[in-house]
């Protein structure tokens, strides 16, 4: 007998694996002597009462089940077709994964340095405030997912295999939680041991993964792409190349468009990063004046339409830190991340505006890359409002909505520091008003939330892509370049981690059919 039953528990009878069976033998009807295995299918937390349950969904079994079987080993592929990756990211790393296991030889390039050392840039910016413009928050092993927080939710699950890349993860060190949780999170202190261990399988299998390798120029011959040049004037050749620089690579837009390839503006966000102390949003979100200390820390999400431009959460982070993530060195960017215990006692989230192409087109001639131009000039103003360091312009919230300056800060878990400023004369008036009028919504959503005790960032902007590298909806080649695969946000076909991940993969899938064929 086997069977799968839904459960609600209190969360201090959901932490007890015991208790958990018994419930879910009641709820099969079964004697509890008579279950031989259980186990968990996906866990949620369920606050919409004032007393908040678990929500379980359990299989047991009255037969021992036998065990999983090990992960099937990757092949070598040392004296395999090569394909080149650029870029280190979820999506260039899980190409490369794939390529392997479709016996290809994976070529990654990665412009900054490996994650380990890559420690050593952020603690420059944390308290020097300089900037390696090749390795930071955004650049680097692992890219910008590393150190970036680690969550994994995603609405993609038309577009891949949700679960097969959750399941990568944890073969690489992730928790198997990740598998049940419904909205699950590996944590910025968990990520650099993963990345490693997905990196020495790749270069165990026969690829190849070249640090401070940034890419300079794609050598197109008759719209074919042959290979590329790194800044050490090293050459790489190859029929497939894998165009995987993230959302923040501006250098690569910049060489597409110098070479006659094609790239397209694209709508994004962009606002700032709100931190409260997480006890106000345990209080407001758990309806409680302490939070139970079997739940974990509260999260929010919230939307509101204002003037026909959508106003909304983006990457909420319970019991984190509020990142800095600039790529050069005359700009302030703010991020959010969480370590897997979450248990920091700040809660941050971005708060952002959808920007249509008519808000980013300011020159009216309707650039491609005026989405870049757009983020740049707004990200340089909170750089010169922020003292022309790495220090974030901040208001506190009352004070913003009000329009009244702020004298003084709370305390703010961003490393560089925040420094008081009119966050109106940082931000275009299309983002500023339209945030106001969402926080003043927002606050009577959520209990509490409006306070000005909670303090406003500036700037968030980097959310996803300003740029779109058109490609063919079959093959996933660029739609004028053979041999060139645009992927994940870079390219502006994914979005967060899992679903650049299954565009890398996708890209794989596609190369690998396209060599089979010749």
């Amino acid at each position: 007998m086997e069977t799968v039953v839904d459960i609600a528990m209190s969360p201090r009878e959901a932490s007890d694996p015991v208790l958990v069976r018994d419930a879910a033998a009641e709820a099969a009807g079964v004697p509890t002597h008579s279950i031989a295995f259980s186990r968990v299918l996906k866990r949620s937390i369920d606050a919409r009462s004032r007393h908040p349950v678990i929500r379980l969904r359990v299989r047991v079994s009255d037969e021992v089940q036998a065990p999983e079987a090990p992960a099937t080993p990757f092949p070598d592929v040392r004296s395999a077709r090569p394909v080149i990756i650029i870029g280190s990211g979820p999506a260039g790393l899980f190409s490369a994964l794939r390529c392997i296991e479709h016996g290809l030889r994976p070529i990654v390039l990665e412009r900054g340095k490996d994650v380990r050392a890559r420690r050593h840039d952020l603690a420059a910016i944390n308290k020097l405030h300089v900037v390696d413009p090749d390795s930071n928050y955004c650049f680097g092993e692992g890219g910008a997912g590393t150190y970036s927080d680690g969550k994994l939710y995603t609405r993609s699950h038309k577009r891949g295999d949700v679960v097969g890349v959750l399941e990568t993860l944890v073969r690489f060190g992730a928790s198997p939680d990740i598998l049940v949780d419904a909205h699950p999170h590996i944590g910025t202190n968990k990520l650099p041991d993963i990345i490693t261990s997905i990196r020495e399988a790749i270069i165990e299998a026969g690829g190849e993964v070249h640090f401070n390798s940034r890419v300079t120029d794609l050598l197109v011959e008759n719209n074919v792409l042959r290979g590329v040049s790194t800044a050490v004037g090293k050459e790489f050749r190859a029929d497939a190349t894998v165009l995987a620089t993230g959302h923040s690579a501006r250098d690569i837009f910049e060489l597409l468009h110098r070479k006659g390839i094609r790239i397209e503006r694209k709508e994004f966000a962009m606002g700032v990063r709100i931190e409260h102390p997480q006890s106000v949003i345990d209080a407001a979100m758990y309806h409680c004046a302490v939070r139970d200390p079997y739940l974990p820390p509260a999260s929010y999400s919230v939307v509101q339409q204002v003037e026909g431009t959508g106003v909304y959460s983006f990457c909420m982070c319970p019991g984190g830190i509020i990142a800095p993530c600039a790529t050069a060195q005359d700009e302030v960017v703010t991020n959010g991340w969480s370590p897997s215990k979450r248990n920091n006692p700040f809660a941050n989230s971005g708060i952002v505006v959808g920007l249509p192409l008519d808000a980013l087109d300011t020159s009216g001639k309707g650039s491609a890359r005026s989405g870049v131009d757009y983020q740049r000039s707004v990200e340089h103003a909170a750089w010169k409002a922020g003292g022309q360091r790495q220090s974030a312009p901040a208001q506190r919230m009352e004070d913003l909505i009000q329009g009244r300056a702020s004298l003084d800060l709370p305390a703010c878990s961003y490393p560089p520091g925040i420094v008081p400023a009119s966050l109106q004369e940082v931000l275009p008036a299309f983002v500023f008003d339209r945030i106001r009028e969402g926080l003043k919504a927002f606050g009577k959503k959520i209990r509490g939330y409006r306070t000005n005790e909670a303090v406003v960032v500036a700037v968030e902007s980097r959310t996803s892509s300003p740029v779109r590298i058109p490609r063919d909806p079959v093959s996933l080649e660029h739609v004028q370049v053979r041999g060139l695969y645009p992927c994940g946000e870079g390219g502006g076909h994914a979005g967060g981690i899992v679903s650049a991940a299954m565009d890398g993969q996708r890209v794989a899938d596609r190369i690998h059919v396209r060599y089979a064929e010749r």
